[in-house]
């Protein structure tokens, strides 16, 4: 519209007024690059992400609140550390005499919740991180991995190169250290997977650790648990039917068996579906010559210990990306070291995947230290490793886009339930591993339950 067709709009009656309203509407035009710096975090949170209020730079007194009409009709606000504006409008600083003032206007409405463009590249994201994470252990299933230590460090190299080139793409963000905690409780989580597959099964481990992730993802976003914000959507009894649903799916997954023959005894090969996780990059336990202190413990002390692990290493992976949603939450507020931190996800990639190749270091150099230098390399292992590594990185990036323009109380069930179906569809077309009509049966129920689930959690954004 032109400039004298929407000066009404934006309640401006007098030539000062006017004038002001035109500049903010050219302002608001070009939207978040044309904003004063000062301003461009706030907006940027605000419109990329559409939570509930706008946080503002202190720009006067504290406990200076007050609101007031000026004489030309628009608003005018001062307003101190920490206070917000309500939803729909947007503001911009502005020197009035001695001090700075806040000028605020209605803005143009423009947030995830509505926007089409956001909720397509969010949804298109998880598809893809589905798929990746479901497909990522295909490169090595003809491999041996032995123990997993050697594996997982090529593995989590390959995550850390990939991260380097997205962090040269975003054109090299700031690097915030508490990202990185998340790379270690990722990393952490990982390196349980070889004493509870030794103490309990990867069926069931798989089962314990998919649920407790997909659970502690979606409630700390949900709820705003560590202190971060919680997230809202439109519809929450949708969004809670989703999440249970996704849980339901997991448990469908424990019941399809896979079949496969060993084409040599010195050529491993293991069901993909049942080794398969979007969080574990151990991808094979060999347990013929491998002792480890888990093999001393009772068949009750084994239940116990592999569960109690599971569980941590689900926790672990499920508050992964909560570092990364607390710099963001921290960075809208006033008088914090975290002030003006990027509200983008994809810029806390690379630090995170850095917490994540640095962990791995650490754990592989306490292992060969372990093993008196003497580590169980596969080097058949390395290019596959590496490949899987490299998908592996490019589905969590996906994810972390999702987790932006859907929030993560959304992407979470429908990318941890994903996979698992993805995984049943290599097994069933490409490896001839899961056969007959009781697991045909059992994997279209759970295509259904995913399906519903992830419909039910789109919808409660809508």
């Amino acid at each position: 519209p032109r400039f004298p067709d929407c000066l009404p709009a934006l309640g401006c009656r007098n030539p000062n007024g006017r004038a002001r309203a035109a500049n903010s509407y050219r302002k608001r035009r070009g939207l978040l690059e044309t904003l004063p710096a000062g301003l461009r975090p706030a907006a940027r949170r605000h419109v990329s992400t559409g939570r509930s209020s706008l946080f503002l730079p202190a720009v006067g007194p504290s406990n200076n609140r007050s609101r007031k009409q000026e004489p030309g009709g628009c608003l005018e606000s001062n307003i101190g550390a920490g206070k917000v504006l309500p939803e729909g409008r947007e503001s911009r600083e502005v020197n009035s005499g001695t001090k700075n003032r806040m000028e605020s206007w209605p803005g143009i409405p423009y947030s995830v919740s509505s926007n089409t463009t956001d909720l397509t590249i969010g949804f298109i994201s998880s598809a893809v991180s589905v798929v990746l994470f479901g497909s990522n252990f295909v490169p090595v299933k003809k491999f041996d991995t032995g123990d997993g230590m050697f594996f997982q460090w090529i593995l989590c190299a390959a995550i850390w190169i990939v991260s380097l080139i997205v962090n040269l793409i975003q054109n090299s963000p700031k690097f915030w250290p508490l990202a990185m905690v998340g790379g270690f409780l990722w990393a952490t989580g990982n390196v349980t997977v070889v004493p509870v597959v030794k103490t309990i099964g990867l069926g069931l481990g798989l089962l314990i650790w998919a649920s407790f992730n997909l659970l502690t993802g979606w409630a700390s976003s949900r709820f705003g648990w560590f202190g971060i914000d919680p997230e809202e959507v439109r519809k929450p009894v949708l969004n809670y039917i989703g999440a249970t649903l996704s849980v339901l799916s997991c448990i469908i997954f424990l019941f399809i068996k896979s079949e496969v023959q060993n084409s040599s005894p010195s050529s491993e090969s293991t069901p993909l579906l049942r080794e398969q996780s979007i969080n574990s990059s151990e991808y094979r336990v060999e347990n013929r010559s491998d002792v480890s202190w888990v093999d001393n413990l009772s068949p009750l002390g084994k239940r116990m210990v592999g569960c109690f692990l599971a569980m941590i290493a689900g926790i672990f992976y499920g508050s992964s990306f909560v570092p990364v949603f607390y710099i963001k939450d921290h960075g809208r507020r006033n008088g914090t070291i975290y002030t003006g931190a990027s509200q983008f996800d994809l810029d806390y990639v690379f630090a995170h995947f850095s917490g994540i190749f640095l962990t791995s270091t650490v754990y592989f150099l306490l292992y060969c230290a372990a093993m008196k230098n003497n580590p169980k390399i596969y080097p058949a292992a390395i290019i596959p490793g590496f490949i899987s590594g490299t998908l592996w990185a490019i589905a969590n990036c996906c994810w972390f886009i999702a987790n932006h323009y859907l929030s993560a109380v959304v992407s979470f069930p429908i990318i941890t339930a994903g996979p698992g179906f993805i995984a049943a569809v290599w097994g069933v077309l490409v490896f001839k591993e899961i056969k007959g009509l009781k697991n045909y049966l059992l994997l279209l129920v759970a295509f259904c339950i995913i399906l519903a689930g992830s419909l039910s959690t789109a919808f409660s954004k809508v």
